[in-house]
Order: structure tokens, then sequence, then C-alpha cells
């Protein structure tokens, strides 16, 4: 288990480099041969966009892991040891509950909910399924020819992969709460460690 989770780091570090890697490269690209060369592909800018989509739904399962997202905890601070443990594992609860809904939310149905349908798994499936290309890209004329359009299945693989990445990431920091290995599922008292860490800067 170690070793796979290990193997999950890795790949999801690499890919968030490999991401921001082809969004300069692309950018750059484009900037020079739209001023030097005056051409340019004309789908790089939602290329790009695309990319920065993946970025986001990666570095959201990415800021679990390493506790950096932002969050306010000056309330439950005030609450005893044991009530501010049973906070911090609801709120960890409560993103689980979030990340596997917007996967799938057929699961809601059960409480006699109607609208417990769709999902991103059922969003990425249809344009599986139908094959849809995305208007605002197209494919390198060269390599696929003239009016080949990125399958929109491929630019919205990334949904739930994402959402998955994300409940494992959450389902990790709620069993490190649980256990005592970590405080909560965000970052705390960011503005008291900045402070702590430059204050012989604000003395001098």
């Amino acid at each position: 288990m170690k070793k796979l989770s290990r193997i999950i780091d890795r790949l999801e570090e690499d890919f968030i480099a490999l991401l921001l890697g082809l969004m300069v490269l692309i950018t750059f690209s484009q900037v020079v041969a739209r001023y030097v060369f005056n051409s340019g592909w004309g789908s790089a800018l939602e290329l790009t966009q695309v990319l920065f989509a993946w970025l986001i739904l990666f570095g959201m399962s990415y800021g679990i892991k390493r506790g950096i997202h932002l969050g306010v905890d000056i309330l439950i601070r005030k609450f005893s040891k044991p009530v501010f443990k049973a906070c911090t594992i609801f709120g960890a609860l409560a993103c689980i509950v979030y990340g596997i809904t917007f996967i799938s939310a057929e699961w809601i149905s059960l409480f006699g909910f109607e609208s417990g349908k769709g999902g991103a798994w059922k969003y990425w499936k249809l344009f599986y399924d139908t094959g849809f290309g995305m208007e605002a890209i197209s494919l390198p004329e060269f390599i696929y020819g003239p009016d080949e359009r990125l399958p929109r299945w491929v630019a919205y693989l990334m949904l739930p992969v994402g959402l998955a990445l994300f409940v494992l990431r959450c389902v990790q920091a709620l069993y490190a709460i649980i256990t005592g290995k970590r405080e909560m599922i965000i970052a705390s008292h960011e503005a008291e460690e900045l402070v702590e860490n430059n204050k012989n800067i604000l003395a001098d």
C-alpha cells in the first residue's frame, strides 16, 4: 500500500510539472510564431485553458496532500481538544462526501432525492460515447488532417480523475487526523507562522 501511495505521489507531482511545462512551452512558442513569423496555431489559447483546468483539478488534491489549502480555524480553536478534533474529522468527511457527490450523485437517490443523478463520471462518459470534438481546439493539420478536433472526452477526463484523487487525499487526511499524525485538513495559523519566521526582519 505504501509503495502504491509513493507511485501515485510521484505520478501526481510529475504530471503537475508536465502541465506547467506544456503551458509555458505552448504560450512561448505561440508568441514567437505570431511576432516573429506572423503565424501561429489558432487553438493554442484554448488548449492552454484546458491544461490550466487540469492543473487546477490536480492542484486541488495536491493541496490536500500537502496541507496548504487556506481555511479559517479561529472559532474551532476555542473549543476543547476533543471537540476540536471532532470538527476537523467532520471537515474531512464533508470533503469526502463533496468529492464523491461530484464524481457520481447516484447515491443521493438512496435518501429519496430525485435529483441524485449525473456527476463527473456520467458527464465524461457522455462525451466518450458520443465522440464529440471540441469546436475551439483543432488538432495540427499536418498530423491529423483538416478539421480534426480534440475529442471532448480527452479534455474532460480530468474531471473524474481529479475528483477521485481529491477523495483519495481527503481519506488519507482523515486517517492522519484520526491517528493524530495531522491536525487538520487545511493549513492553519499561516499569518502567525509568517510573523514568527520574519520577526527579526520586522524588528529591524
